[in-house]
């Protein structure tokens, strides 16, 4: 059970803090009416004082226009395919699943049947403002992510974040959670880490909704869930889970724009909007975690204009646009050469066809291998005895909690060029961070650590610049293409819309994503 907690146990005195602002943060839960903040300390201890950016009264830069995408091309009915849920279909193009229920005079949510065809909600006539809330590189941990000093940034701070701590859930190889009670500084890392999402916006959203930063108080509600409610997210009480799902959405629109045609928001009222084309990703992103949780279009677009959102980050990091990394993907992008993440002449099984990278919002990067070993009847996570290697030459970046970030660039940032994610290794045998790898060592073994796994394998994704890249692009807009997922010389197919399905091809050689160990059609070999 994550909980929330004030570090009561050691008092330290701390020095005098004074925020010196033009205004307050922009809209905080539980608002501070002096433009000064000041805790009284004991005397003799150093006072700090902390400068916050004016509140902008219009955009401190002008992004370059994006290219103009062609028109949304938004269906009026869905096809049920294997795999599908209402709620992933409502994510999928950007509506409510309250919006298709009311379209569907026979629906059962719970039911569905492939084959079986559902309306979908009209297409708006109105479009989102096109204001640039964040470049792209400020919404991924992109290159430059690095340098942000979460925990130094925190400690400045004379809001509720300073004291707080969380219980994180860690998977181990077996299957089972050992709790790990983190600081809140730790808890931004690793979210930051895991879903590849700028540490900074995540800091800007606490303080947005429920003033986290300047507030040594926020109201009671806000404190096991300064984000999203029960009512949306029921079991995402604690600073982790908030912010898991705060990047997890982030990540649904950055990506289902850029990726998977999202072309609409939807409000609490059931209006919707078409997305602007002049927005950039990362801008529609934020456009879309903030029509969540019950916001009405009213409040809305308030929320996503220069004295919404932005304006609170401008506050705290300055101009989002200075500096910015654009595009972080380029347009010619050609993915190196990989081998198959396993050792030669060894069999594996193809378990999962492209699926999220992190979370069930990110790009559709990853794949799942498992390896076809006898084991214990009844046990599904165990630690293999099968290897697991290097697909190519490069540096370990990073091996913690099951997971390790195989750096191609070799310059340890993991932010920066093209990384590697394996998920579920085990900790004994894992290759440690910062050894130099050549293609085809050992780095570890699969087992159930890390993350979330039912059963032993290994997740394997690709990045680039911090930035998910779907494993299969044959559906991407074509300003947004990106080479397939290639291991060896297995090339990643997709099936549209449909979550882990797929295969891999080999010349005239195709293998289909399977979980079942009873069957041929999923076994390769490296």
């Amino acid at each position: 059970m994550f909980m929330l907690m004030l570090l009561v146990s050691c008092v330290r005195e701390q020095p005098q803090i004074i925020i010196i602002t033009a205004t307050n943060p922009a809209q905080p839960a539980n608002p501070i009416t002096t433009t000064e903040i000041v805790i009284v300390a004991p005397t003799m201890i150093p006072q700090q004082t902390i400068v916050l950016s004016p509140v902008p009264e219009q955009p401190l830069s002008n992004p370059t226009p994006n290219a103009t995408p062609p028109p949304a091309n938004i269906p009026t009915t869905h096809t049920v395919q294997s795999g599908d849920t209402l709620s992933g279909i409502a994510a999928f193009y950007g509506v409510t699943v309250d919006a298709i229920i009311s379209v569907n005079e026979v629906l059962d949510p719970n039911v569905l049947s492939i084959g079986q065809v559902i309306n979908l909600p009209d297409v708006p006539d109105v479009y989102t403002p096109n204001f640039k809330i964040l470049p792209d590189s400020r919404l991924v941990r992109a290159p430059g992510s690095a340098n942000f000093g979460i925990a130094a940034f925190i400690a400045q701070q004379p809001g509720y974040i300073r004291t707080v701590t969380d219980e994180v859930d860690v998977r181990i190889e077996n299957g089972a959670t050992l709790p790990t009670t983190e600081t809140a500084a730790q808890v931004v890392n690793r979210v930051a880490l895991e879903y590849s999402v700028d540490p900074r916006l995540l800091l800007a959203l606490l303080e947005f909704r429920a003033g986290w930063l300047s507030n040594p108080a926020p109201r009671d509600d806000l404190l096991l869930r300064p984000l999203v409610s029960e009512a949306t997210a029921p079991s995402a009480d604690g600073l982790y889970k908030q912010l898991s799902w705060a990047a997890n959405e982030l990540n649904r629109g950055y990506y289902a724009y850029k990726y998977r045609g999202l072309a609409t928001v939807t409000f609490a009222d059931g209006s919707s909007a078409l997305l602007n084309p002049e927005l950039n990703p990362a801008s529609v992103a934020v456009q879309y975690l903030l029509s969540l949780d019950g916001t009405s279009s009213v409040i809305w677009q308030s929320e996503v204009s220069v004295i919404g959102l932005y304006s609170t980050y401008v506050q705290y990091f300055g101009d989002p646009f200075r500096d910015a990394i654009d595009p972080i993907v380029p347009n010619n992008l050609q993915q190196p050469p990989l081998t198959l993440p396993f050792e030669s002449g060894v069999q594996w099984l193809y378990t999962g066809g492209p699926h999220g990278g992190w979370g069930s919002g990110s790009a559709w990067a990853s794949l799942d291998f498992a390896p076809d070993e006898d084991r214990l009847e009844g046990i599904l996570c165990y630690t293999a005895a099968s290897w697991l290697t290097a697909v190519a030459p490069g540096r370990i970046a990073r091996a913690d909690d099951g997971v390790v970030i195989l750096d191609l660039d070799n310059d340890g940032d993991e932010s920066t060029g093209w990384t590697i994610l394996y998920l579920h290794l085990a900790a004994d045998d894992m290759a440690q961070a910062g050894l130099q790898v050549n293609t085809g060592d050992r780095i570890g073994r699969p087992s159930c650590a890390g993350g979330f796994s039912s059963a032993t394998h290994v997740h394997i994704a690709r990045r680039f610049n911090g930035e998910w890249l779907p494993a299969d692009c044959q559906d991407c807009l074509p300003a947004y293409q990106v080479p397939p997922f290639v291991l060896g010389n297995w090339t990643t197919i997709g099936l549209d819309g449909q979550y882990y399905q797929g295969f891999m091809q080999n010349g005239q050689t195709q293998i289909q994503a399977e979980q079942g160990r009873q069957t041929t059609i999923n076994r390769i070999s490296g």
